[in-house]
């Protein structure tokens, strides 16, 4: 499963505002209100905010993957969101997040699910790919970005 295949303009917040880590979180998983694929939107929420206090999941570079495990999804599900100013999320490196990508999967899909994270992460680790998503305007641009990037890695 490719990270661009999770991404769907419904999911994408070009312009994501707030002022606490939780507040973002929370709109990104609002985005999911009316998913057929979520059967508890209140456990999917706690899944990710109970792992988030385990330790931050702002992991430097102005990029945080918060993400949790729940059978309260039926598919593993994503979102993404930028923060135009960027907002202090606790991350390891001190430094502020703009780019948010959430990630929630299902109990028994922890391979799939682990795998997405590494792919999530490296794909977030290159300055340039960063810094062209900080500058993306919309969400069609957003999803191009993931798209065109995750071409130069081998399929999960």
């Amino acid at each position: 499963m490719k990270v661009s295949d999770l991404l769907k303009p419904e999911f994408i917040i070009p312009h994501l505002t707030g002022e606490t880590k939780e507040e973002v979180i929370n709109k990104l998983i609002d985005l999911f209100k009316n998913d057929e694929r979520v059967e508890d939107l209140e456990k999917v929420r706690s899944a990710v905010l109970e792992r988030e206090k385990i330790m931050s999941t702002g992991v430097g570079k102005g990029f945080a993957i918060p993400h949790g495990k729940t059978n309260a999804v039926n598919e593993i599900i994503g979102a993404f969101g930028r923060i135009d100013e960027g907002i202090d999320y606790d991350s390891l490196d001190g430094n502020s997040v703009q780019l948010i990508f959430l990630l929630v999967g299902k109990d028994n899909l922890i391979s799939t699910h682990i795998k997405l994270l590494s792919r999530i992460s490296r794909l977030m680790n290159k300055d340039d790919f960063r810094h062209r998503l900080i500058e993306a305007n919309n969400k069609e641009d957003i999803i191009k970005l993931f798209t065109e990037e995750e071409e130069h890695f081998l399929e999960l």
